[in-house]
C-alpha cells in the first residue's frame, strides 16, 4: 500500500459554476463520496480550503520573503482541497480521483506521499523526525 494526494484544483470559471450549486446538493455528493471511501478503508485524510480571498502568500523569489495578503490577483489553478488515500497504486488512486464528484473545468492532481523510509536512515534530522513520529503514534 502506498499514500496517494489528490489535490483537487479549480479556475475561476469551476468556482463560478460551483457556486451555483445548492450547498446541500454539494455535502451530500461529498458526502456519498466520502463514505465509499471510508467503507473501502482507503480515506485517511480530506479537508476543503478556506476561501481564496483569505489567503496569504509568502514569496521567496526575492532575498528576503515577502508576505502579501489575498486574493491572488489571477486565478488560473487554485488549490481547494485535498484527500489523502492508502491504496494499493497509483492506478488505484486515479480511478478514486475519477468518481470524485467535481464540477465541470477543475482538475485533481495526484502525487504519492513519500514515506519517511525513503530517505537515509542515518541522517540525524532524519532520526530525529522518525523518533518524533513514533512518540506520536504516527508511526
Amino acid at each position: 500500500m502506498a499514500k496517494y494526494m489528490l489535490i483537487m484544483r479549480a479556475d475561476d470559471d469551476s468556482y463560478a459554476k460551483f457556486e451555483n450549486i445548492d450547498f446541500n446538493d454539494i455535502l451530500e455528493a461529498m458526502g456519498k463520496f466520502n463514505d465509499e471511501l471510508i467503507r473501502a478503508g482507503v480515506l485517511l485524510a480530506a479537508e476543503g480550503l478556506e476561501d481564496p480571498k483569505e489567503t496569504v502568500v509568502v514569496d521567496f523569489t526575492g532575498e528576503t520573503p515577502v508576505v502579501t495578503d489575498g486574493p491572488y490577483g489571477e486565478t488560473k489553478e487554485l488549490f481547494g482541497g485535498f484527500y489523502i488515500l492508502d491504496v494499493a497504486s497509483r492506478q488505484e488512486a486515479v480511478e478514486w480521483a475519477k468518481r470524485a464528484p467535481m464540477t465541470a473545468g477543475t482538475k485533481t492532481e495526484i502525487r504519492r506521499v513519500t514515506s519517511i523510509d525513503e530517505f537515509p536512515q542515518d541522517n540525524e534530522w532524519i532520526q530525529k523526525e522518525r523518533a518524533w513520529r513514533e512518540q506520536t503514534g504516527q508511526l
